[in-house]
């Protein structure tokens, strides 16, 4: 397994109530106790919203919520899948033929990536079945990785009941990588700006670097060796803030348009006719810039230290928000709702376009600051209902992935 935590964490890490709640559901389902239990927190990005996938360092948390699994593993070839939340339905399929729907990703689907993410690593012809009842506390489709922690919990499951080991780091990155089997490879694009992994290539041609070997805006940075400040004088100086065309992009690089689609665009910017590369580039570069600042603060701790990091947090949303236009009206009244009533810094998380937003918020202005933006976001709009999951919530950063049985 890939955790050195001893199991008597489990009791902080997971309350005894629910620990019970889910060892007595799966008795009732299943008709025997759980072996062990593996638990995946989700996670919130503090800042360095899409600059990851172009070769930049993030931010990120893990959070309190999690996803629990109670697992045992069993002699026929099945795995059986339950959840906790009656609207999720029962899943169970043969562990060597596991198939996985990319036009239904339904939340069974998830737990298939780990399992035959693994099952492919260590080409095992003849995998353990098990029956696994699963409880989740991710409010879901929030962005803040519910999917990606299921998928990790599975991975563990699967090295645990096989009596497999990975190192933390070759497990995350095989949980990464499997998810392609449900289309959502970690670092993908958004259709919409999907060109950014290529966008340097207009910068690198300006500058003389060999573009067609540079798929990253970071890429472009190490071909100059300049600073990410100096980055942002290029771009202003040699993209114009206009959208470009087609035409003008195959004119820049010295390609017909037909080498442009065949040789640049991604298959998700076929059909895009424009291209905003002057705010794109502008955000990798000035986000990747203020998340080396933020862990500066961090490390560093100033007096004003607080009041700093929240400013960067504002800064990030405000360029998500025009720069790289992933943000929607509800986050941005959002933010400003948890602004108004004492956030020092909010901004849209979990990649935007929906999702949700993070805030630092004083301890001592927690319970009023949650009070007044429920009421604020949710009850003045009758178009708007407060769903019945948690979905406002405090969280301290969490403890990660580890497997535990029963002391």
């Amino acid at each position: 397994m890939a955790t050195d935590a001893p199991s008597t964490l489990r009791v902080q890490l997971v309350e005894q109530p629910r620990l019970q709640k889910l060892k007595e559901m799966f008795l009732s389902k299943f008709g025997t106790a759980p072996e062990f239990y593996v638990r995946a927190p989700g996670r919130v990005n503090l800042i360095g919203e899409h600059i990851d996938y172009c070769g930049y360092a993030v931010l990120p948390m893990a959070i309190e919520q999690d996803i629990l699994i109670a697992v045992k593993p069993v002699k026929s070839q099945v795995v059986q899948l339950a959840n906790t939340n009656s609207s999720y339905l029962d899943f169970s399929t043969n562990v060597n033929n596991i198939q996985i729907n990319k036009t239904k990703p339904q939340w069974h689907n998830y737990f298939l990536c780990g399992l035959k993410g693994i099952q492919e690593h260590f080409g095992l012809n003849n995998p353990t079945g098990m029956n696994c009842l699963l409880d989740g506390t991710i409010p879901p489709s929030s962005g803040l990785s519910s999917s990606s922690a299921l998928v990790c919990c599975a991975g563990l499951v699967t090295l645990k009941a096989n009596g497999k080991t990975l190192s933390k780091v070759e497990l995350a990155e095989i949980c990464t990588k499997s998810e392609r089997y449900i289309g959502t490879e970690g670092g993908g694009m958004d259709q919409s700006i999907s060109f950014l992994a290529e966008e340097g290539t207009l910068l690198a041609k300006s500058k003389g670097l060999d573009w067609k070997n540079m798929l990253r805006l970071h890429d472009v940075q190490t071909g100059l060796g300049v600073s990410l400040a100096e980055m942002l004088t290029v771009v202003e100086a040699e993209l114009h803030p206009e959208p470009y065309s087609r035409e003008e992009i195959s004119e820049c690089l010295g390609i017909s348009l037909e080498e442009l689609r065949s040789q640049v665009l991604t298959q998700n910017t076929q059909d895009v006719s424009t291209f905003k590369l002057y705010q794109r580039a502008k955000h990798v570069y000035s986000e990747a810039a203020r998340v080396l600042q933020f862990k500066k603060i961090c490390n560093e701790a100033p007096a004003d230290a607080i009041q700093l990091l929240g400013e960067l947090m504002n800064q990030s949303h405000i360029s998500c928000r025009e720069m790289y236009e992933c943000s929607c009206p509800e986050l941005d009244r959002l933010v400003d709702i948890c602004l108004q009533f004492g956030a020092i810094g909010s901004r849209l998380t979990g990649a935007g376009w929906g999702g949700c937003t993070v805030s630092m918020v004083p301890t001592d202005k927690l319970n009023t600051f949650m009070k007044n933006v429920k009421k604020a976001y949710y009850q003045s709009d009758v178009q708007r209902l407060a769903p019945e999951n948690n979905s406002l919530f405090a969280t301290k950063p969490g403890s990660g992935a580890l497997v535990f049985v029963e002391a």
